[in-house]
């Protein structure tokens, strides 16, 4: 087995598992973790796929990069909605 065949059954197995936990969780936090497991997951797959004969393309490598900022800014906006939903206390 190959590092990039291991790499590709981790993203493969990441993104098997939270789209089971997206899918199953009733707990927001729970949602909001398997999305973020999620991501993580197909950024791997992106960035294999972005790799040619041992050299990496710089194209994938920046939309990863994007889509990490991305999933920060989502993650922010989702917790504060899910602790206003769940009633929190705002002191």
């Amino acid at each position: 087995m190959t590092s990039e065949t291991i790499y590709i059954l981790a993203g493969v197995l990441l993104a098997a598992l939270a789209m089971h936990r997206l899918c199953t969780a009733r707990d927001a936090l729970a949602r909001i973790l398997a999305l973020n497991v999620l991501s993580v997951g197909i950024a791997m797959l992106m960035l294999l796929a972005g790799r040619v004969a041992g050299v990496t393309d710089a194209v994938p490598q920046a939309f990863v990069l994007t889509g990490i900022v991305v999933l920060v800014a989502v993650t922010a906006a989702l917790l504060s909605l899910a602790e206003r939903i769940s009633g929190g206390d705002d002191d």
